[in-house]
């Protein structure tokens, strides 16, 4: 559906976008990270034929962004990250206007309308005017806008930016059953969501592309494994111990208190540190109160690849 390769945007002193490649199939929901100033939404904005590449080709379901670039808007539905509505417009009033601006058929605007306001669940407010409507509902205008024309391609910038958690649920709930109809290629910050929804994950840094895979197995790639340990025992002497266990790649001291010491123990993930750890306080005669695994997320996987690119 997808295909970029080489992709580049320089400004003045400046590239936002260096040589990029990949690819996104039909049916996938792909997840697009990267810090602020990453090249993200410059590379949206070339996918959505708003910028033009300064070299490089991308196309969308074959056409390319630059010589076909109406077939292309055609096959896509672009929900940017600040939505901008026309808040003097009714809801249902605003996506008839923006199906007709969009050239979709007399004959198939009002279902196409219908089946938007029906997806986006906006039937209560479809006769409301957009500037009485909360952040939460103006999203969901937005990704009907999107939805209205039925393209292959969903394009969301962003799409829960400014909801609160029970709406950010509910929009991930949307964007999976999306899915099943559409191919989604969806930029965001909150990790977490991009793990429960997206197939895959692409993270750009610095304007390049810095890995490709499944958020299963970002994970699984992630070096170092955290273990939190309570010990009371001489402070110095229990730092020193647990530094030198095999595995461990580093050691910091969290808290202190009546004698009692927390570290975070970071590790290369082949050994097995709880065991020897419990065996080492048996040892040593220690006493340990608290002893608890940090299972990695796609965040600490995200957090890892962007400080391992900036320390390099």
């Amino acid at each position: 559906m997808i295909e970029v390769s080489q992709l580049t945007k320089r400004y003045v002193g400046h590239t936002a976008v260096d040589r990029i490649s990949f690819t996104v199939d039909k049916g996938e929901i792909v997840g697009f990270l990267g810090p602020n100033g990453a090249g993200k939404s410059t590379t949206i904005r070339m996918l959505t034929c708003f910028l033009t590449p300064s070299s490089g080709r991308a196309s969308v379901d074959g056409f390319d962004v630059e010589k076909d670039s109406v077939k292309v808007r055609q096959r896509i539905g672009y929900m940017p990250e600040n939505v901008p509505l026309y808040t003097d417009m009714r809801v249902k009033e605003y996506l008839r206007f923006r199906a007709a601006l969009k050239g979709m058929e007399t004959k198939k605007l009002t279902s196409g309308v219908d089946e938007a306001v029906e997806t986006c669940s906006l039937k209560e407010v479809q006769n409301k005017m957009i500037s009485t409507l909360s952040k939460g509902y103006r999203q969901r205008v937005g990704l009907a806008d999107a939805l209205v024309t039925k393209p292959d391609l969903l394009i969301l910038d962003e799409p829960t930016n400014g909801l609160d958690p029970g709406q950010i649920r509910q929009f991930r709930e949307l964007i999976k059953d999306l899915g099943k109809r559409h191919t989604i290629f969806l930029s965001t910050h909150i990790l977490p969501e991009v793990e429960m929804t997206c197939n895959r994950v692409i993270i750009i840094n610095r304007g390049k592309i810095k890995a490709s895979d499944t958020p299963r197995n970002l994970i699984r790639r992630r070096e170092e494994g955290d273990l939190t340990v309570e010990v009371n025992g001489n402070q110095g002497k229990v730092l020193a111990a647990l530094k030198k266990l095999p595995g461990v790649t580093s050691v910091k001291e969290e808290k202190s208190e009546k004698g009692w010491n927390r570290y975070l123990i970071d590790s290369n993930g082949k050994a097995d540190l709880g065991e020897k750890i419990f065996d080492l306080a048996v040892e040593r005669s220690w006493k340990i109160r608290e002893m608890s695994r940090h299972d990695a997320t796609l965040e600490d996987a995200f957090v890892d690849l962007v400080r391992k690119e900036e320390e390099s």
